[in-house]
């Protein structure tokens, strides 16, 4: 059964199918890490698979949500010593530079208020949201959240997403798949508004420093 549904599924969810049908909960734990880090893998593919291979026995649904809350537990580390590594200090350099556009300094100063206001709030909460719940271990690595906070906010949230879709499909049965073709127009949606939001940022960095140097003030 579980190669007959890697057949009906092509492309990244065909790959999903495939390394859960071939080594079961670790799989799982796998694909997940690399989804935290990769955010093009497709989580509304794994996990609803890993809970329909626990309707049929194949797996425990228990320790296919363990598997799914540590690799997610692992891949955010990964990012938070990204961002770790980058520290604020580079983080302020590389704003300041010409060609950077993304954020100016000033930004980053916002941005670390914040952070430093509701961080707790923004990694638990971005845990269920597409692409966020990757990014926003890099935040808070360059602010050095401590990392039993980190670990035990990233663990609760990540926890809470990978039991209500494994539970969707464990519940679906081999209609697992529908997960997939519901939410990733949303995904799409997500996506497409947070380059957006980067766009408008860098575009509104370009018009300041344009507006500062024909003032003759600095441009950082």
């Amino acid at each position: 059964m579980v190669g007959m549904q890697a057949d009906q599924v092509s492309g990244l969810g065909g790959f999903v199918v495939d390394v859960i049908g071939n080594i079961g909960v670790l799989g799982v734990g796998a694909l997940v890490a690399l989804e935290t880090v990769f955010p093009p893998l497709p989580s509304e593919v794994i996990l609803p698979f890993a809970g329909f291979s626990a309707a049929r026995g194949d797996i425990d649904p228990f320790a296919a949500w363990a598997a799914a809350t540590l690799g997610a537990l692992l891949g955010a580390f990964v990012l938070y010593g990204v961002g770790a590594a980058v520290g604020a200090e580079r983080a302020h350099q590389l704003a300041g530079r010409r060609w950077f556009l993304l954020y100016s300094q000033a930004d980053l100063r916002r941005g670390e208020r914040f952070f430093d206001r509701h961080g707790s709030k923004v990694i638990l909460l971005g845990r269920f949201i597409p692409f966020v719940r990757s990014v926003v271990s890099v935040p808070a690595g360059i602010a050095r959240m401590p990392l039993g906070r980190f670990a035990a906010l990233t663990a609760l949230g990540s926890g809470i997403w990978n039991a209500a879709f494994i539970g969707v499909g464990f519940t679906l049965g081999e209609r697992w798949d529908q997960v997939g073709q519901y939410l990733r127009p949303v995904g799409w949606a997500v996506g497409v508004v947070l380059v957006g939001a980067l766009v408008a940022l860098a575009v509104r960095r370009h018009r300041f420093r344009r507006r500062r140097a024909a003032a003759g003030g600095p441009q950082a």
